[in-house]
């Protein structure tokens, strides 16, 4: 921060001159700062008097404000910071990076500092978490050729740009501009004379799948955040939430098999035994209970021997069916694709394959098994178990991962190993229980 604390007695008239402007036309003042370089405004805010310097930051953009703010003494922060809008303070700590956000809400009195807490702590899963504060905004009355002179200075510092936000006095977002737009409009013409006045943006509150899906929608690469107020508070892109998906893709394959999402290549010994073992414990679980579904057909088995050589298959095309479906149907989860009114429309589709994958296997299995063992019948019931096993393994990849998404649980955390138990012992249960009803025609 600046050290210097005390305006040279000399310039006490050029000082009493600017506190006259800024109390005679306090927006003209403000917008002229925004013209200035960032250090020669800093020190015009120094010297103004904390009531009128936080009013001049609320008629200033919030990321100019916020950088301004960097460049004064704490002192002066503090004083400026006590004074302003916990809302407008929120927009404008906003823009500082999380280490220095919380370095200045240190300096703030413990009311003002629990006010705007509450106010950054954005929902899990909302807009306001993921988006960034890396925008370029100006007030309706700035005339094209100084928005333009900012821009440019601002590209050479390797500012990224796309679309140019027009805000009121008090930051309520209420048009837009393409660069196309201002480089073709008359430099002396004011912004919101040329600006878009049909803006579309997102709640701070909107969860992301939301958010996902109205930029698929709109086939926008970027959309302005805004409060309940309309207020601008910054910009999701898409390639955020692209980032946020991969991230998610890749923890969701490891909770699948019953790994910690946060678990990597070389994480402690412990912290990998911790997370696996438990799951492994389930998994042995689900496996006594289809040993059991065997155990009640113990019988048929005995006498006839040759149904043990397929349970395997039986459990194998079973387990692989249901698992193509679930990859889908959480792709589609993670990816927001899937809105809520569609989801029946995808469970019938996928118990449809279910079904036509369950006739088309079982027919070769079946004659497979007939040509093997030589037993037409045989042929018969391994068909019919796989046309149940299957369609029951379509059924169940759609319905569990979307039954916990509704239940507000991870699909991620457990589906594989539920659906594996379900197409064992479904697969079983069918394959034996066709066998006890043509067992006169088996043995």
């Amino acid at each position: 921060m600046n050290s210097k604390t005390a305006a040279p007695h000399s310039h006490a008239p050029l000082l009493r001159l600017v506190k006259q402007y800024f109390e005679q036309d306090p927006l003209a003042a403000a917008h002229t700062m925004e013209t200035m370089g960032s250090d020669d405004a800093a020190e015009v805010l120094k010297y103004l008097p904390s009531a009128m310097a936080a009013k001049t930051l609320v008629l200033l953009n919030d990321a100019f404000a916020a950088v301004l703010l960097e460049k004064v003494p704490e002192s002066t922060f503090r004083k400026i910071g006590n004074r302003l809008d916990s809302q407008k303070a929120t927009s404008i700590l906003l823009r500082f990076s999380v280490e220095m956000r919380r370095k200045f809400l240190d300096l703030l009195d413990e009311k003002q500092k629990r006010e705007i807490q509450e106010l950054l702590n954005y929902p899990e899963d909302s807009a306001g978490r993921i988006m960034s504060i890396n925008f370029i905004a100006f007030h309706g009355d700035t005339k094209v050729r100084d928005a333009v002179d900012k821009i440019r200075k601002l590209a050479r510092r390797g500012t990224a740009l796309s679309y140019i936000y027009v805000i009121d006095t008090e930051g309520h977002l209420t048009g837009i501009m393409n660069m196309r737009d201002m480089l073709l409009a008359e430099s002396g013409v004011p912004l919101e004379r040329v600006m878009r006045r049909d803006v579309f943006s997102v709640n701070y509150l909107d969860q992301v799948e939301k958010v996902a899906n109205a930029l698929s929608d709109h086939r926008y690469f970027v959309a302005p955040v805004v409060d309940n107020d309309n207020r601008l508070l910054g910009v999701v892109r898409a390639e955020q939430l692209i980032g946020d998906v991969q991230d998610a893709v890749s923890e969701d394959i490891q909770k699948m098999v019953g790994v910690g999402g946060d678990e990597r290549a070389f994480s402690p010994l412990s912290q990998s035994l911790k997370t696996r073992l438990p799951w492994l414990h389930v998994n042995l679980a689900t496996a006594f209970l289809a040993a059991a579904v065997v155990s009640l057909f113990e019988d048929i088995i005995a006498k006839l021997t040759v149904l043990a050589i397929y349970l395997p298959v039986v459990a194998g095309q079973g387990g692989n069916a249901g698992a193509q479906s679930l990859a889908i149907v959480m792709r589609g989860l993670v990816m927001r694709e899937i809105p809520p009114h569609k989801a029946k429309k995808l469970i019938l589709k996928e118990t449809l394959i279910g079904i036509i994958n369950g006739v088309v296997i079982g027919i070769v299995t079946g004659l497979i098994a007939w040509l093997w063992q030589g037993n037409p019948v045989l042929g018969i019931v391994i068909g019919l178990g796989m046309v149940v096993n299957l369609t029951v393994a379509g059924l169940s990849g759609a319905v569990i991962p979307l039954a916990m998404k509704a239940m507000h649980l991870d699909p991620a955390q457990c589906s594989s190993i539920i659906l594996t138990t379900i197409t064992d012992v479904m697969g079983f249960f069918a394959f034996l229980g066709f066998a006890v009803l043509f067992r006169n025609f088996l043995i």
